[in-house]
């Protein structure tokens, strides 16, 4: 009964598409650490200084999910970001990414 009960939640987890996922690894394979780092500025910001700047937004993981998935430019400094389509990041992924670093 006890198996089948845990069979159970993790095939829904499944199903919801965020098996066991980490955020740090999907932007890892995304790419996003060639630019980024936890706690310092490389070639775009520290996930940090993101995490402060949109702190206590409620629409910031809409909001920073539409800049990752269209780039943008001038926020952060001249270099700009380049647009990341789904085939690079998921939808899901891309939701627990941001919801990862807003957590900073």
């Amino acid at each position: 009964m006890k198996y089948s009960l845990i069979l159970a939640a993790l095939l829904g987890t499944l199903a919801s598409g965020s098996a066991l996922a980490d955020p740090a690894a999907a932007a890892q394979k995304a790419g996003c650490m060639a630019c980024h780092a936890m706690d310092k500025k490389l070639v775009g910001p520290a996930f940090k200084d993101i995490a402060a700047k949109y702190k206590g937004q409620g629409d910031a993981v809409a909001k920073l999910s539409d800049k990752v998935r269209k780039g943008g430019a001038g926020v952060w400094g001249p270099i700009p970001m380049p647009p990341n389509p789904a085939e690079k990041i998921s939808d899901g992924d891309l939701k627990d990414v941001v919801g990862w670093i807003l957590k900073g």
